[in-house]
């Protein structure tokens, strides 16, 4: 990917707080939004969700999601300019006993501060969405698509 997409994709993922999230339900397509953090380095997507929602349900049942963040809406001259990113991957439920979980609960509550208290409520889960591929839509003619290798790398800074 050129340096100047690479860039584009890493500020979008940094600045951006939410994400659209994919999930099957019963078969068929659902979609709700969940804030998200980032592990370092690209390495999954943190996302902390109650047993109570419906995606939750579903990722457990099946682990394939998609991620959507996109730019705002006032980024761009016109809607297919908007500069976005698809990520397809795995979702994972993290146990609260692993230092994994650890970490991840403290990227998010750095990100997140009001979410503390959530983290005592015993039907909030910790996921890490772990990605497979990005489609990642730098501008209008601006489209690339990247493996979780790749992904890794540029969310280091090493592309």
């Amino acid at each position: 990917m050129k340096p100047d997409l690479a860039a584009t994709l890493r500020s979008l993922l940094l600045e951006q707080q939410t994400a659209a999230l994919a999930t099957l339900h019963k078969g068929e397509p659902a979609l709700s939004m969940v804030p998200y953090a980032l592990l370092p380095e690209g390495q999954g997507f943190v996302i902390h969700v109650s047993r109570l929602a419906v995606h939750t349900a579903d990722m457990l049942a099946n682990p394939a999601v998609s991620l959507l963040v996109v730019a705002p809406a006032g980024s761009a001259a016109s809607p297919q300019e908007l500069v976005r990113a698809s990520v397809q991957g795995w979702a994972r439920q993290l146990p609260p006993e692993s230092a994994e979980y650890a970490n991840a609960k403290a990227l998010y509550v750095a990100r997140f501060p009001a979410s503390e208290q959530t983290f005592s409520f015993s039907d909030f889960k910790l996921f890490v969405i772990e990605p497979r591929s990005v489609r990642f839509v730098g501008g209008f003619a601006r489209a690339t698509s990247i493996l979780a290798g790749e992904f890794v790398s540029i969310m280091k800074g090493a592309e």
